[in-house]
């Protein structure tokens, strides 16, 4: 063997090495399914139905705490790999002390997501007998993303972005007759953590929200319940502590917000269902699933309708949605077929379709609206001012109000027909 090749082996050899000394090191925090992970990583497709899945969110919301550590501890190492000046200057201003807060935080919000999937396991009883599933830093970020929004939807802090970012739907939603909204059928897809589709509901309108990632759903249903949630801001969340970019202070980055601000349940005319929004039965087909369209439960326990009843609904309301989906022209396709003749595609979000290669299409406000017409919609024209007016809002989106940067979008409103025949 020439000295080169030596080399390369022991190369590749060392890494492999280090990586099995920390294994025996650190067995409570690396487990032998992560080691082969590691090794042999999957080269299989994960699809939306498996990537945001009831098993993989409860198994990430168990495993908050050790995923979080693995991210504290890249930061402390970081720290500790300064070189001494620079290591005692970092001292002197408490940056140990800031990422020993970072952990003592990060263990309250833990507690959080542990109470999140003790309620799970308690809803949805088969979960007690599901393998481990190794949860990934996509999935960390999928359950940090779903706490915060615990803040944007059902926090007063949340207030201002909420009215802002609602007000297009809800405004137009008004209009409609108070005695008549009874017999409105409205469905929310993607409605995240339900706020929108709740303040629906509360102007009378008999309200399905409908969500597929179940990241979302966990929360959801963590507010919805009487056994986790009973009165108004009885839970706390640290939702920017992990993001240390762009504050103007530790206190800001590590303070709490309070939530909710307002207790949901379920009822006659609110309704969960769980699911892909593109696998929803249509009104005319037959044989419904009977158990695809959730019933909800009032607080009595007491069956209420179902969620769906032939005929469709008179809105299907999209906030911040179409651009999720991976087929834009399949999902309007799907709004238009769920929709009763006459009945309203209210819409209101951006354009920011996932990256890496996973849209079908990637197209400009132009062409979606040109799709939209070839489906079969009517955009009718209307003057500024009219509530039905397509229209730019400026809004933003989980934002963190008192930080140095704010995300803001450029949204586009609109609301498009079915005809009659």
């Amino acid at each position: 063997m020439t000295t080169a090749t030596f080399d390369v082996v022991l190369g590749c050899l060392f890494p492999l090495a280090l990586l099995l000394v920390g294994y025996r090191l650190r067995d409570n925090f690396f487990s032998r399914s992560e080691l082969y992970g590691l090794l042999f990583p999957s080269t299989a497709s994960q699809t939306p139905a498996t990537i945001y899945s009831r098993v993989r969110a409860y198994h990430s919301y168990l495993q908050y705490l050790k995923l979080s550590y693995n991210d504290v501890q890249r930061m402390r190492s970081s720290y500790a790999s300064l070189g001494r000046g620079h290591k005692g200057l970092g001292y002197r201003i408490g940056y140990p002390q800031k990422l020993e807060r970072l952990w003592e935080v990060t263990s309250m919000n833990a507690t959080l997501a542990e109470e999140i999937a003790d309620l799970a396991v308690n809803e949805y009883v088969e979960l007690k007998h599901t393998a481990r599933v190794q949860a990934t830093a996509a999935d960390l970020a999928r359950v940090r993303e779903s706490l915060k929004h615990f803040v944007r939807d059902w926090s007063q802090a949340g207030a201002d972005e909420r009215a802002r970012t609602f007000a297009p739907v809800l405004d137009l939603l008004r209009l409609v007759d108070p005695a008549q909204r009874s017999q409105q059928r409205v469905l929310v897809p993607g409605a995240g953590l339900g706020r929108l589709a709740w303040e629906i509901a509360q102007l009378g309108f008999d309200t399905t929200a409908n969500e597929l990632s179940y990241f979302m759903v966990l929360a959801f249903r963590f507010l919805l319940s009487a056994e986790a949630t009973q009165k108004a801001e009885q839970h706390k969340i640290r939702p920017y502590a992990h993001w240390f970019s762009h504050q103007k202070s530790n206190e800001n980055l590590f303070r709490s917000v309070s939530f909710p601000d307002v207790v949901p349940r379920l009822g006659p005319n609110f309704h969960l269902l769980e699911g892909d929004f593109l696998k929803l039965p249509h009104p005319t087909a037959p044989g419904f699933p009977s158990n695809f369209w959730s019933q909800s439960k009032t607080e009595t326990g007491q069956e209420t309708k179902p969620a769906f009843e032939p005929g469709g609904f008179d809105y299907v309301v999209t906030l911040f949605f179409i651009d999720t989906s991976f087929n834009v022209l399949e999902t309007m396709e799907q709004i238009f077929a769920l929709l009763k003749p006459g009945g309203s595609w209210v819409n209101h979000g951006p354009l920011l379709w996932p990256g890496g290669g996973q849209c079908k299409l990637e197209l400009s406000l132009e062409e979606v609206l040109a799709a939209a017409a070839e489906v079969g919609f009517v955009l009718e024209r209307h003057e500024d001012g009219h509530p039905e007016a397509q229209r730019s809002v400026e809004c933003e989106y989980t934002t963190d109000p008192l930080a140095m940067m704010r995300w803001a979008y450029k949204t586009e409103f609109w609301v498009a027909k079915k005809p009659l025949s």
